[in-house]
């Protein structure tokens, strides 16, 4: 079995254990989010290595997992729709979820708040809705932009010389400044650009200009302008169900699955119920950071630290009445002015209509939108509808915890999005400590040297934020850095998302299956003959 010794270590020192048991894997996954459950799906299909994945929650899906309110309300951990770069990852849903009835298809239906406007997604692309003060100051600070690039030579050294330098001052300064913001919780100018990829749209400055002068919107751009989403039990129920296809002998969840400690010098990891896992590989999905402090490594502690990452929360409102027509058939929306704490609204219940509550559910009013009183607190049917908010903090971007739902339920009413009266039957609020992995400016010096450390010690840090690469941390992707981690540890494969994030996400390779690493070189050679612009990185930990 390539990349596996025969044989454990003959000694190991003991580890104080509450129950004695001793446990030996050849590869330990730790966490059963969507990266942990690549990992481990890959590993069942190999059937060769001996294997056990672990996770400190009951209910797999990590990151993503959904909850439930008492009143029958569902909320995902943020925006999460499934919509996919890779074959094999679709093949692995299906699997999971087989049924027509399983899904609702959608076209995405997004805008972008601003003036009091709805401004189709991508805001860059449609400036043609802005009034014509704007129109003009967006087109100038574009034709600026493009001016200035045939005589630059150099890359952007930040997120804000790229924003410049695509889209110029104008959207810079009313859209795109203050909207990533708002997302990232740290300023652009100190976010590197390597992360873009096809997650911002740059704008063809002749359609833009037609747009503007025949009134026109452009139509949908991006990877997600369609997907699904499941009919019932939230993006979690995706993952709970690809669980349920590994044997349960090889899983152990919440308190038996809890880690403890990570011995790396003898390859052991202490587990909540006292247990011992002694193995070979270690695949961890945990946050790299958090990684490397339950291992006690000092150094490599004080080297994650400069990673940088903001923490989401995560505002759930559930209201009594038929939807509005305001809100119709929106998807997402975005928020990029500072009358309202939240940057992104998702109209949860135009997903499923098992999102919410049947109809015939009687729930009692909490309050009225303005914060009133209800006339009656008795128990009343629906129907009912959904509104989740995502807000982002960190030491950059301070929020207060205390007021985040009446602060939150106002911006709503700012937005348009309630009328004072709405009847609010439910809210939810849940904090993700770790919300999104910041691609900041010391973010590539960190990894080159991380990741290779940890990778020398037989540990695979993967996943959102174990190799903490949001541009290969959307749900697809995390799984098949699980899945290429797998390979790569029983039959030596290259692991392309982790590696070539670029090669991942090109539209050219959408449909492919899993690959070899003398494959993907021979596939490299053919798109570039074609002209496609990838760079590979010569094996390095580099996006």
């Amino acid at each position: 079995m390539a990349g596996i010794g025969a044989d454990h270590k003959a000694h190991k020192r003991q580890i104080s254990k509450a129950n004695g048991q001793e446990v030996d894997v050849d590869v330990l996954v730790i966490g059963a989010g969507p990266t942990g459950l690549g990992a481990a799906k890959r590993l069942h299909q190999i059937d060769g290595p001996s294997w056990l994945i672990v996770d400190n929650s009951e209910i797999p899906g990590g990151l993503a997992s959904t909850d439930i309110t008492p009143e029958g309300f569902l909320y995902d951990v943020g925006g999460h729709v499934i919509f996919s770069h890779y074959k094999y990852f679709d093949d692995c849903i299906d699997e999971a979820l087989p049924n027509e009835s399983d899904w609702y298809q959608h076209q995405r239906i997004s805008y972008v708040r601003y003036k009091g406007l709805w401004v189709p997604y991508p805001f860059q692309n449609n400036i043609s809705m802005l009034p014509k003060d704007d129109q003009v100051m967006c087109l100038e600070g574009m034709i600026d932009a493009t001016m200035e690039s045939r005589v630059v030579n150099t890359k952007p050294k930040d997120f804000d010389e790229w924003i410049m330098r695509n889209v110029g001052e104008g959207i810079a300064n009313i859209f795109m400044r203050p909207y990533n913001y708002k997302v990232w919780a740290v300023p652009t100018s100190k976010m590197q650009c390597q992360w873009l990829g096809e997650r911002v749209a740059a704008p063809n400055l002749k359609l833009v200009t037609k747009n503007v002068v025949l009134n026109k919107t452009a139509g949908n751009w991006g990877p997600n302008a369609t997907f699904r989403f499941p009919a019932h039990g939230g993006t979690g129920n995706i993952w709970i169900k690809v669980a349920e296809t590994l044997p349960k002998k090889n899983t152990r969840f919440g308190e038996h699955g809890r880690v403890q400690l990570v011995d790396a010098d003898n390859k052991r990891v202490l587990l909540g119920d006292g247990t011992t896992v002694n193995y070979q590989k270690l695949v961890s999905t945990m946050a790299v950071d958090s990684l490397v402090e339950a291992m006690r490594d000092e150094a490599l502690t004080k080297l994650s630290k400069e990673l940088f990452f903001s923490t989401t929360h995560v505002i759930g409102v559930g209201i009594r009445g038929a939807r509005p027509e305001r809100i119709g058939d929106k998807c997402w929306l975005y928020f990029p002015e500072d009358n309202c704490p939240f940057y992104r609204a998702t109209i949860f219940s135009n997903y499923s209509p098992n999102n919410q509550p049947a109809a015939s559910k009687k729930l009692a009013t909490m309050q009225l939108a303005d914060g009133s009183k209800p006339e009656s607190t008795e128990a009343k049917e629906g129907p009912y509808w959904s509104i989740m908010l995502e807000v982002s903090e960190s030491s950059m971007k301070p929020v207060n915890g205390e007021t985040m739902i009446p602060d939150n339920i106002q911006g709503l009413i700012n937005t348009e999005m309630l009328s004072p009266t709405d009847e609010i039957v439910s809210v939810y609020h849940r904090r993700f400590d770790h919300g999104y992995p910041t691609p900041s400016l010391e973010r590539e010096g960190v990894l080159k040297e991380l990741l290779p450390k940890l990778q020398a010690m037989d540990i695979y840090s993967r996943g959102r934020f174990g190799s903490w690469r949001y541009e290969v941390g959307n749900q697809d992707h995390s799984f098949m850095l699980g899945v290429e981690a797998a390979d790569h540890i029983v039959n030596g494969a290259a692991e392309l998302t982790l590696n070539y994030p670029d090669f991942v996400n090109s539209r050219v390779n959408s449909e492919r299956r899993l690959v070899d690493g003398a494959q993907f070189f021979k596939s490299m050679k053919g798109i570039r003959a074609e002209g496609v612009p990838v760079r590979p990185k010569g094996g390095d930990v580099e996006a």
